[in-house]
């Protein structure tokens, strides 16, 4: 350990461990939001100790296998290899790391209101083995007032003081998984402290690993602004959403609508409709934010409103569909209906929230037969829901009566799809390359 690393405040310890890359750094919860977080620390010259409850994940990580998309497997086993990234279960050993981000899951329970038992464990687990000159980290999205108002006072309840003895922050994950463009690294970091001293420590943690950081006043501030940002885009899907239902009643294109009024180059940003929202972040935290306002005695009408229109449009795509196999003289009972795409966004593997499992389940209550074909989930296993990915083919799509694009995978040859499928129903504008390329030729 360096002199500048032995001497001064607790914080000046820290950050300067920080500086010179000697700080152990711990993370609770190595899904899509910790292991890439693990690795950027362990990219930028930190040693890495990760924690995770599922024993399967952390054996297959020291073994050098990666279970997040993005986080390739050659990356992981050279971190394995050269000492920089370790996994255990034992969370009796959070006292070993200067550094402990908690990046658990925060669903919403049966009655939308915030589930945060995965973050008050943790935090109950990190109190077990607080030690003087520790950070903190909260990095799951919250409603704002749970690093203070929950954390906090556990932390403190073990005699240690914020600010001085130890360091709590928050300071939210903005993951977007499969994106080509933006991750962990180049993402702009928001962080928030309990203290300046927490905001000042936390920064110095998180320069090496991340390329740009946003300081903000308060954990408040930065719990509040990924609500925002989810809330910002659950909202306009909810108005392009409507807009669809609006088009569709007078007989208009909306897409046609929606790319002409992208031309205009200020005053407008595009946001496309589609079967519903899903992922773990747009169709929950907004009802973080209402939950912490029905607290307060106000209600975020306009917040609410926008969640149900979403929620809706399963609804209003399966009606399209019985309404197509109607005009084919059809009934929806016994009809053969292929989804095609299942995953909540295009070209990952990931289903939570997805639109797709209430479009099968409303499809099966009607009674047809469902089957779906995704080249990123090859098993479909969800309460109720059990089922196997088909080949898209032209044989499987002329046995199936009605074919729905739920998810728009670039490995979907949609043209095969447009030529062998009795009807579509496009619920991702899909088709509209294909029907270019005819136009253009």
């Amino acid at each position: 350990m360096t002199p500048s690393a032995t001497a001064g405040t607790p914080a000046d310890v820290l950050v300067a461990k920080a500086q010179d890359r000697s700080a152990l750094i711990g993370i609770v919860g190595l899904g899509y939001v910790g292991l890439p977080l693990a690795m950027e620390f362990a990219r930028a010259g930190f040693r890495v100790l990760g924690f995770d409850v599922s024993k399967r994940a952390v054996d297959g990580l020291n073994a050098g296998r990666s279970h997040v998309q993005d986080v390739p497997s050659a990356d992981l086993a050279a971190f394995v290899k050269a000492g920089k990234f370790a996994a255990t279960t034992d969370l009796a050993r959070l006292n070993e790391p200067d550094v402990v981000s908690i990046c658990v899951p925060t669903p919403l329970s049966k009655t939308k209101d915030p589930d945060v038992s995965y973050v008050l464990a943790a935090t109950n687990s990190v109190k077990l083995t607080l030690r003087r000159g520790q950070l903190i980290v909260l990095e799951s999205t919250t409603y704002p007032g749970t690093t203070r108002e929950l954390m906090l006072p556990a932390l403190e309840g073990t005699g240690l003081k914020v600010g001085e003895d130890f360091f709590l922050a928050f300071s939210p994950e903005r993951v977007d998984p499969g994106n080509p463009t933006w991750n962990t690294h180049n993402t702009p970091k928001v962080v928030g402290g309990i203290t300046e001293t927490c905001r000042r420590v936390s920064m110095a943690v998180y320069q090496p690993a991340i390329e740009r950081l946003v300081p903000m006043s308060s954990c408040e501030a930065a719990e509040l602004v990924k609500i925002l940002e989810n809330t910002f885009r659950s909202v306009n899907i909810g108005l392009v959403n409507e807009m669809a239902i609006v088009c569709d009643k007078l007989g208009v294109d909306v897409w046609e609508v929606i790319e002409a009024a992208a031309t205009k180059p200020f005053g407008f940003m595009k946001f496309m409709p589609g079967p519903g929202v899903g992922g773990h972040c747009i169709p929950l935290d907004p009802h973080y934010l209402a939950w912490k306002m029905r607290t307060l005695n106000y209600r975020t009408r306009f917040i609410e409103l926008a969640g149900e229109i979403n929620a809706a449009m399963p609804e209003y795509w399966v009606a399209r569909a019985v309404d197509l196999l109607n005009d084919q003289g059809k009934a929806a009972r016994g009809s053969q209906v292929l989804v095609i795409g299942v995953a909540y966004k295009k070209d990952i593997g990931d289903i939570r929230e997805s639109p797709a499992l209430d479009v099968i389940r409303l499809l099966e209550r009607r009674g047809a037969v469902v089957s779906y074909h995704d080249p990123h989930v090859p098993t479909l296993k969800e309460d109720d829901i059990d089922l196997k990915s088909v080949p898209l083919s032209p044989e499987s799509l002329r046995a199936a009566d009605c074919a729905i694009i739920v998810t728009d995978h670039a490995a979907v040859d949609y043209a095969v799809v447009a030529q062998h499928a009795r009807v579509v129903v496009d619920t991702r504008n899909a088709l509209a390359k294909v029907r270019e390329r005819g136009s253009a030729k």
